[in-house]
């Protein structure tokens, strides 16, 4: 949304922005009226914001359909719930799959692994588009695969990912299933139990539209016997025994909370929780078509990805002849449009789709207070660089 600076922010795969106005007027509102731990204390400020919480974590079962508040786990963002679902399943010798379309949130952590517990790691190639071949993940499966773990959508070209598929197949085999739902949380329809997803981890400040320093880890019932945690400490529960709690959701969230970032996460999630169902996807649609349609009609611009209908609102370009970094510093410097350029973390999608050695590509996302003016003026601001260059 243009601010009265002339503000186009289209970098909402990496954090949304602008949020509602009552994420930020209850964070406000914590820290100037209530300002207590998390379930540390009998106050009746502790007590208000102990429910806020509860509430919180009600929402957010309820978006993914899970069958118990307790089984959402409050993180501090979706790196480390990514983290807690990866180092907390596997042990040495597992075997893994996932795929080159993966962020370094998933590769990373696997690489650590390796080197540290000689699990083994098959990375299952994508398309042109970046899409991930079901059959593919059934092919790289072996009797020993522990886990499946796969991107929802891209965060590179936006395509999504054919996840219920991939579910239908992990289902069958004993070993488990995470989705990296960090550029489709708050963005499409996620039914934990339509997909047969044994751990989700997403961020609460991208499509959840909360702060910065929130996260979230649905962790299917009874999984916690398999799940160890990676972070022991405080939970105000129990206190009087030095092992950790078994019971969800204490085990995983030990210290305390981000609590002004939770009461906004509560207040993001409300705010979806108003939107007519349907409504903002078909915004979404509509803008990321826009904005596709728009760029591959510009001389020298090359547009990655599929059809609007089968990605969220991300959508990657290079202008040729002009490195990425170059394209989005003009963009920010001349025209006020906030993007990103790189490998956008995730260089093995990059190394598929050719893009690497040009540095990566130029990344527009589109978020629910993006207005089509925008996309317009964003399209022209690409043209303008394209005739100049």
């Amino acid at each position: 949304m243009t601010d009265g600076g002339g503000r186009i922010y289209l970098d909402n795969a990496a954090t949304s922005w602008p949020k509602p106005e009552a994420v930020y007027a209850a964070v406000d509102r914590y820290q100037r009226e209530l300002g207590v731990a998390v379930g540390r204390g009998a106050t009746r400020r502790g007590a208000e914001l102990q429910s806020i919480v509860d509430r919180c974590r009600q929402r957010a079962a309820r978006l993914f359909n899970a069958s118990s508040p307790q089984q959402i786990v409050f993180t501090f963002n979706g790196t480390d719930s990514l983290n807690l679902a990866l180092h907390g399943v596997l042990r040495q010798g597992d075997h893994v799959v996932s795929t080159v379309a993966e962020h370094n949130s998933v590769l990373r952590p696997l690489r650590e692994m390796q080197d540290r517990l000689g699990i083994d790691v098959t990375l299952v190639d994508v398309d042109g588009h970046g899409r991930i071949d079901p059959d593919a993940i059934a092919a790289a499966m072996r009797d020993e695969t522990a886990l499946v773990a796969i991107t929802h959508a891209s965060n590179v070209t936006g395509v999504i990912q054919p996840v219920e598929e991939v579910g239908r197949i992990v289902a069958d085999s004993g070993a488990l299933l995470l989705v990296d739902a960090a550029q489709t949380a708050g963005h499409l329809p996620i039914d934990v139990a339509q997909l047969q997803v044994d751990l989700l981890a997403c961020p609460g400040h991208k499509g959840l539209l909360g702060p910065l320093g929130t996260g979230l880890l649905y962790c299917r019932e009874g999984l916690e016997e398999r799940l160890r945690p990676i972070r022991q400490g405080g939970t105000g529960s129990r206190s009087e025994d030095d092992r950790q709690p078994e019971a969800l959701p204490d085990r995983y969230e030990s210290g305390n909370h981000n609590a002004p970032g939770l009461i906004g996460l509560e207040q993001g999630l409300a705010w979806l929780e108003g939107q007519e169902p349907g409504r903002l996807r078909v915004h979404e649609i509509e803008l990321t078509k826009a904005l596709h349609s728009g760029l591959a009609a510009i001389e020298n611009v090359v547009v990655y990805g599929p059809a609007a209908e089968e990605r969220v609102g991300v959508v990657s370009f290079n202008l040729e002849g002009m490195e990425p970094q170059v394209v989005a510093g003009l963009l920010d410097e001349s025209f006020g449009i906030e993007t990103r350029a790189g490998l956008h973390c995730a260089p093995r999608m990059h190394e598929a789709m050719g893009t690497a050695v040009l540095g990566g590509t130029v990344r527009m996302s589109v978020g629910p207070m993006t207005t089509f003016d925008e996309i317009e003026t964003a399209i022209v601001a690409v043209q303008q660089l394209a005739r100049a260059f």
